[in-house]
């Protein structure tokens, strides 16, 4: 369009003029903007890497969320088996007995030893991974590594041996690190020769450990058995020769009746009447051991002879509470295992058990020795009793000072639920703490 035509006309002048000046600001507004942004471009820079790590921080958020639900789902899933991993944390190993005598556990461990054996004899229990030599001289070398590893051996084995000889029901985990540490130890001391212990070598001693534990785990059940079954069969042979003797007795009687009554059959008189009297008299008496036969065929239920009992439970009524009773059971352990049945939380242990011709009198001279100490004193068959183990001990021994007393409760079940509850908690501290819910 002609400039003149343009600048004759006054709208399209003062367009062109309005125009020109929107260009002009545009172009300092453009200038003053890049002007500003070189000024506080680091700004801008830290605003902008604020913005980037604020979305990283939200993906890690999501990511650990979507993370910890699965580690809480597999945490759920793996729970019931916490219960033999904290045992074992603890130092508590259950034996799982796979055999069902003490003897086959005894043939596994000299299989075992065996094996161990066939390693060392082989040259497999240690090895060294240089060949060294001695004044150029290997064969010097090779005698001195095996001077090591013999000595390392005997070392090692002395080590496990006082381990396994003294591993018991609380300590198979501490006794299982003793021989860990006694491996790295000496593993560390030969480190400068290169000599090291066979994995092989080790996992047996280890599992010679394992089973050692469960052979003596056995054989204490096997003890127990066999002390029921020997206290079980000498009530029963006291209770036969008592009815034995009452039979003979009865039979005597029966014996010399019928001989006053063959006699009776012949005489007259004054001597018949004193043969009636005798006859009379000899039926009384066989009356009598005939009673007497059936009393002891009754297996004592109707005598006083009896057993009084003396048993604590710490994990159930705590330290300084005993139970004194009295059971006419023919295995008198058959009652205080039936007093730790499923209405307690934990087993009694058993500190007297005492025999007596009359029993209820010896249970009572007990009762009423500790009468103020009565956890009920108004129902006096509840015979629990808050009095120490010294002073029940020293009342027994004055009845009877030969009687055996055992001091100390064990609570086995007790200690171990103890140590297993500091642990789990000990542990649920730990995983409470390990991952909080949200970040």
């Amino acid at each position: 369009m002609n400039l003149k035509l343009i600048l004759s006309d006054p709208f399209l002048a003062s367009s062109l003029i309005a125009a020109l000046i929107f260009a002009v600001l545009l172009i300092l507004v453009w200038v003053s903007h890049l002007k500003l942004k070189n000024r506080y471009k680091d700004v801008i820079d830290i605003e902008e890497h604020l913005e980037n790590q604020k979305r990283e921080l939200a993906e890690l958020r999501k990511s650990y969320q979507e993370k910890k639900m699965i580690y809480d789902d597999l945490n759920h899933q793996v729970s019931i088996y916490e219960e033999k991993i904290d045992f074992i944390d603890v130092g508590v190993y259950a034996p799982t007995f796979e055999f069902e005598t003490s003897e086959e556990f005894k043939l596994k461990i000299d299989a075992i030893r065996e094996r161990q054996k066939e390693l060392v004899r082989d040259k497999k229990a240690m090895y060294c991974t240089a060949e060294w030599s001695i004044d150029g001289s290997r064969t010097k070398g090779k005698t001195m590594t095996n001077r090591q590893i013999r000595l390392a051996l005997r070392a090692f084995n002395n080590e496990c041996e006082a381990a396994i000889a003294n591993t018991r029901w609380n300590n198979i985990e501490s006794m299982r690190s003793r021989i860990n540490r006694a491996v790295e130890a000496i593993d560390k001391m030969n480190a400068s020769n290169q000599i090291y212990f066979d994995d092989g070598y080790v996992r047996l001693k280890l599992l010679e450990l394992e089973t050692t534990h469960q052979y003596k785990e056995k054989k204490k059940q096997e003890r127990d058995h066999a002390a029921d079954l020997r206290r079980a069969e000498r009530e029963e042979q006291r209770l036969l020769k008592e009815q034995a003797q009452a039979e003979k007795e009865e039979q005597n009687f029966q014996k010399l009746l019928d001989k006053a009554r063959k006699q009776a059959e012949k005489a007259v008189g004054d001597e018949l009447a004193k043969l009636e009297s005798q006859i009379a008299s000899l039926t009384d008496d066989l009356n009598e051991a005939h009673e007497k036969v059936e009393r002891a065929k009754s297996m004592a239920e109707q005598t006083k002879a009896g057993h009084v009992y003396v048993i604590s439970n710490i994990g159930s009524f705590g330290e300084g509470v005993v139970k004194i009773g009295m059971t006419r059971r023919l295995d008198p352990l058959d009652r205080v295992k039936e007093l730790g049945d499923a209405s307690v939380p934990f087993l009694f242990d058993l500190h007297a058990l005492i025999y007596s011709e009359n029993a209820p009198a010896l249970e009572k001279q007990l009762h009423d020795k500790f009468a103020k100490e009565r956890f009920n004193l108004v129902n006096n068959r509840k015979e629990f009793f808050k009095v120490d183990l010294e002073s029940v001990k020293a009342a027994l021994q004055e009845i009877n000072p030969e009687v055996d007393f055992y001091m100390q409760p064990e609570a086995q079940e007790f200690r171990q639920t103890q140590a297993l509850m500091s642990q789990i908690t000990e542990t649920q501290e730990v995983k409470e703490n390990r991952f909080p819910n949200s970040i």
